[in-house]
């Protein structure tokens, strides 16, 4: 393993922490705001990242994916609250999902704005972490928004859902990682193309070109 990779594997490594921890205490303050106090009662009402990171998806899948020269995609332990605690009930729940989503839209923004207007895409390590920034921070919103329990996307189709429906993504939430590795294994495939592809469009708009 060259000494490129390693840096960017480290690079890797500590965006996803921050982002994902930034990310699951959204989830947490928005339910928290919202009138439940669920996360705060387990430990998740925080920025730590030891307190949401999830083996598989949050350390290994990133880095696996930066290896096989993929923008890394993951996901970290969902942040457990009370749908029936929440005000505005599923409208609650859609707030609660896309709350982690949208702050990775946000970081990748601001990430990317900065790279963009005061960094510039010269070569150097500062240029590698932004850049990284914004792929990392895309790919986290882009994959967590898609509607397949327990993505955060599946908060906001439910709440529109009519009841069958959300029969079987409640049926699907209930398999709990099992559910995940059926979308994983089986339908990854066919639409990670899409992802990337509107991962691509989304960093075109905010940095002006592909980083990919």
């Amino acid at each position: 393993m060259n000494g490129d990779l390693i840096v960017t594997l480290i690079i890797v490594f500590c965006v996803v922490l921050i982002s994902m921890s930034l990310h699951e205490a959204m989830h947490a303050y928005v339910a928290h705001w919202l009138g439940d106090d669920t996360a705060q009662r387990m430990g998740r009402l925080t920025l730590n990242p030891l307190a949401h990171i999830d083996p598989m998806t949050t350390i290994a899948m990133p880095l696996l994916m930066a290896l096989a020269g993929l923008p890394p995609l993951g996901a970290a332990r969902p942040v457990p609250f009370n749908p029936h605690r929440l005000r505005y009930d599923e409208y609650g729940m859609a707030m609660v999902g896309v709350a982690g989503p949208l702050t990775n839209l946000l970081i990748a923004i601001v990430g990317g704005l900065w790279l963009r207007l005061v960094i510039g895409f010269g070569a150097g390590i500062a240029t590698d972490i932004f850049e990284l920034l914004v792929i990392v921070n895309i790919g986290f919103f882009v994959f967590n928004i898609i509607p397949w329990p327990p993505l955060d996307g599946s908060r906001l189709l439910f709440s529109v859902a009519p009841q069958p429906l959300r029969d079987i993504m409640r049926t699907i939430e209930r398999q709990g990682l099992f559910g995940f590795l059926i979308f994983f294994l089986l339908l990854f495939g066919f639409i990670s193309p899409v992802i990337f592809d509107v991962m691509d469009w989304i960093i075109r708009l905010i940095v002006g070109t592909s980083l990919f």
